[in-house]
């Protein structure tokens, strides 16, 4: 697999210094989803998290070429505390977020969001690679309750159970087994 121009902090910021667009770009698709994830997870749709996203690269990338940044973290730390910024103060135009700007100047906890994210996404990935473990009729059984949101009437035709009651004893087993491969895969960060 080829390695990316892009592997470090350093490297990106100079391929914005020499205006090169593979920089931009590979900024785009690596924290995006991390931004994205916190607008919607905070009353915001997928194009405000495109926006908002957009306006934080834009600062970025302004403060890089006008000489005028000094980096004391990681650039996935700083896009994402200017999108946490620039998204507060949206939902404070919008009146959809009760605590007043002012109030968060003094503190951030950027870095701590950061890793509940991170830490949340390695979940993720778990329970992604144990739903492949857990095998039919399983996995469907589990996708189609819990991510399609299919009600227990409609699983029990699907898979032919005689009623519900069968179905959700069913996906009780198949719960305790998912919940049995993903503790046996997943150690959280100490």
């Amino acid at each position: 697999m080829k390695k990316s121009l892009y592997e470090t902090d350093e490297a990106v910021i100079e391929g914005i210094r020499r205006s090169d667009e593979r920089a931009l770009a590979h900024l785009y698709k690596l924290y995006f989803p991390m931004i994205s994830h916190f607008i919607l997870s905070n009353s915001g749709t997928d194009d405000e998290a495109k926006d908002i996203y957009q306006e934080g690269v834009i600062v970025f990338y302004e403060k890089i070429k006008d000489n005028n940044l000094e980096l004391t973290c990681q650039i996935k730390t700083y896009l994402y505390s200017v999108c946490r910024r620039l998204w507060l103060k949206r939902l404070a135009e919008k009146g959809r977020y009760a605590t007043r700007l002012d109030e968060t100047d003094s503190f951030v906890p950027v870095e701590e969001d950061t890793l509940h994210h991170e830490e949340q996404e390695k979940q993720f990935g778990v329970m992604g690679d144990a739903l492949e473990q857990l095998g039919e009729p399983c996995r469907s059984l589990i996708e189609d309750y819990y991510i399609r949101m299919q009600n227990m009437q409609d699983i029990t035709d699907k898979f032919g159970y005689t009623n519900t009651d069968t179905a959700k004893n069913q996906k009780y087993k198949c719960l305790q087994r998912l919940k049995k491969i993903f503790f046996a895969t997943y150690k959280p960060e100490v």
